[in-house]
């Protein structure tokens, strides 16, 4: 547990570090990755100028950091930076995990690996609303399951005919 303790401080110093990076605007233009989603949102205007927002997602491999994000024209545009310090912690956080087993060099038991340290690494996701679009309130109200009769038998025998 002593060296795993080891990569999860690396980790946190990492994101401190990355964060101050954002938060200054003081990474690589050439680091950055632009990518445009295509979103028709009703009633959602467009952003004059861009949000700043925080996340990472690995893709092929690569670890990114969200920077940045506007949404105009029907396209919701996001800037990522790559993160090279994250992508090594994680390479040699799997390289560690790989000495526990014998045979870690089966395709099949190195995705077991993965998952194994996925299931012990934190991963943070949040998601962030810019419109508050349609809102309804629930109430919850507790009522009274219990009838009262308020009907009182009075007819204990069928009405004779006359």
């Amino acid at each position: 547990m002593g060296y795993f303790a080891i990569f999860l401080g690396l980790q946190y110093q990492n994101n401190v570090a990355m964060l101050k990076q954002i938060e200054t605007d003081r990474y690589e233009e050439a680091q950055t990755v632009t990518i445009k989603i295509p979103i028709a949102v009703p009633y959602m205007s467009d952003s004059p100028e861009s949000q700043r927002v925080d996340g990472m997602f690995e893709h092929k491999g690569e670890f990114y950091r969200l920077v940045k994000q506007w949404y105009a024209r029907d396209t919701l545009t996001v800037i990522c930076v790559k993160d090279f310090e994250n992508k090594r912690i994680h390479q040699a956080l799997s390289n560690y995990v790989k000495t526990f087993s014998d045979k870690a060099t089966h395709q099949r038991n190195s995705k077991s690996l993965i998952s194994f340290i996925k299931d012990y690494v934190a991963q943070g996701f949040s998601l962030h609303s810019t419109s508050s679009g349609w809102i309804i309130d629930i109430v919850s109200d507790n009522y009274s399951s219990n009838l009262i009769s308020t009907f009182v038998t009075s007819v204990i025998h069928p009405p004779e005919h006359s």
